[in-house]
């Protein structure tokens, strides 16, 4: 039978349309799978069965995504000795997937070796979160860059402490607490008076603020007792850290003003004499304001950890704060930025040869180190750092200061944003490169530098030790080792050695 042209007029005329349907249905499954294979899917209408209690997780994710198979899992596996082992998937709300390590000794006889814990997650936790490829930086969801450009300190602290930002009556009772509890007992200027001259400031606080229990010991579990002692502690620090500068110099101490809020209250406990009165600059203020707004918490780090692993023991608030100080005096951690300020100043008494230091730096076989650029965690520009960059520039200038260490930090900077050596080793200046500047500007003595940081730091530690103690999967830090010493031996007594 042949068919004539006229007759299949009519299939062409569906056929045709038919096609390009088809073809349109063919290119939206393709971006499925394609946009499906770079991003964790979210099944709808379905919450994550880890999210943090009263997390409001709408469409968060219950596995994790495999590229291979183009399917949720649920478990990862570990082959070993011929036997197979399930581990299971935990997602967190910004689709960071892990795998669950907890019954693995148990079942296996296996445990993980991680030096430093890079790769190891030791809590689940909604206070902040960071991204370092994509130089991200949240509290509670909001992101760093809008606190420090339209909030206070003690708003931010409010923030990290209780998950949420205050009302206007919450503030306000917030800062009437600070205020009258920010004295301390006058007992503790004899300790004070007892340390050496030449103690470091951060040892001393350290010590104080553990012999807080001691002055202060009622501590109870209620909600209301406990941020009736964390507002306490918030209050006391700052007022300690001033004591501690004016006893140091042999001056008087400068009390507390009710009339004075946080940062000005410090500044004014800090610089204010009897025979000159401390004159308040906007700008040095608002500086402090967003120097502390940026330390005031930062995931898993160093002394955050050491809060947690502290308080795993069920220790007392003061204690683990403590622990938590004595983690941040170290120069790879909160002593970062007076490490930057005196690597500058030996730079500028060294006849202000930057390229020099740059050098010494790519040198493998130097042991020198250019303090201030690169982190364990950003493999980007450092988000904090460029707001403080803008704020010590700001500062510098409404001051009309001219400074020779911002000049060669100016050098370094530009150096390791063009240098191949830095941009391949993701050597970017991170926030300690300009904050030691803003803390110089204001007049902040180098050595206590890292006691402003511990002060900045101080509501997140608070926040990370209030939400492990209520954590239901609580348990005490105890982490395991693979031993390389000798096997047994014996004993050889001591006219056989």
């Amino acid at each position: 039978m042949v068919l004539s042209t006229l007759s299949l007029r009519p299939f062409f005329a569906i056929a045709a349309p038919l096609a390009d349907f088809l073809d349109l249905i063919a290119i939206i499954v393709y971006m499925i799978r394609f946009f499906s294979a770079n991003r964790i899917i979210h099944p709808p209408d379905k919450p994550s069965r880890d999210a943090p209690k009263g997390w409001a997780q709408p469409f968060a994710p219950y596995g994790c995504f495999n590229k291979r198979t183009k399917r949720m899992e649920e478990y990862a596996t570990l082959s070993y000795q011929g036997k197979t082992y399930r581990l299971p998937l935990i997602v967190g709300t910004e689709n960071e997937c892990a795998i669950d390590i907890l019954k693995l000794r148990n079942e296996s006889g296996l445990i993980t070796y991680d030096p430093g814990f890079a790769n190891s997650g030791a809590c689940k936790s909604s206070i902040t979160y960071m991204d370092g490829e994509r130089g991200i930086l949240r509290y509670r969801g909001i992101p760093v860059e809008e606190l420090a450009e339209k909030s206070t300190f003690k708003e931010t602290s409010y923030l990290l402490i209780n998950g949420r930002l205050p009302t206007e009556e919450e503030l306000r009772n917030f800062s009437i607490m600070l205020n009258d509890h920010s004295l301390v007992h006058e007992d503790m200027k004899t300790f004070y008076q007892n340390f050496p001259r030449a103690s470091h400031p951060m040892g001393i606080l350290s010590a104080m603020v553990n012999a807080l229990r001691s002055f202060y010991p009622e501590l109870q579990t209620g909600e209301e007792e406990i941020n009736f002692t964390v507002t306490r502690l918030l209050a006391k620090v700052r007022t300690m850290a001033a004591m501690s500068y004016k006893i140091s110099r042999g001056h008087t101490v400068a009390y507390p003003r009710p009339d004075l809020a946080y940062c000005e209250n410090f500044l004014n406990m800090m610089f204010h004499t009897p025979v000159k009165p401390y004159e308040f600059v906007k700008e040095v203020v608002r500086a402090l304001e967003v120097f502390w707004i940026l330390h005031a918490d930062h995931e898993q780090n160093c002394s955050t950890t050491a809060v947690r692993v502290v308080g795993s023991g069920r220790v007392n608030l003061y204690a683990a704060i403590s622990a938590g100080m004595a983690a941040l005096w170290g120069p790879l951690h909160g002593g970062a930025n007076q490490a930057v300020v005196e690597m500058l100043s030996d730079i500028y008494i060294s006849g202000g040869d930057y390229r020099k230091a740059v050098e010494r730096a790519k040198d493998k076989n130097d042991p020198f180190r250019l303090m201030g650029f690169g982190h364990r965690v950003y493999k980007t520009y450092d988000p904090r750092a460029k707001i403080m960059k803008k704020m010590c520039d700001d500062l510098l200038s409404a001051l009309d200061l001219k400074d020779p260490l911002l000049d060669i930090a100016k050098e370094l900077e530009e150096v390791a944003i063009k240098d191949a050596y830095f941009v391949d080793h993701n050597l970017y200046p991170n926030v300690d490169f300009y904050s030691g500047i803003v803390l110089r500007a204001i007049g902040i003595p180098t050595n206590m530098f890292t006691v402003m940081f511990a002060i900045g730091r101080l509501p997140g530690w608070i926040a990370q030790w209030k939400e492990s103690m209520d954590d239901p999967q609580w348990r005490i830090s105890r982490p395991r080792q693979i031993y390389t010493g000798p096997n047994e031996t014996h004993y050889v007594p001591m006219d056989q050695r």
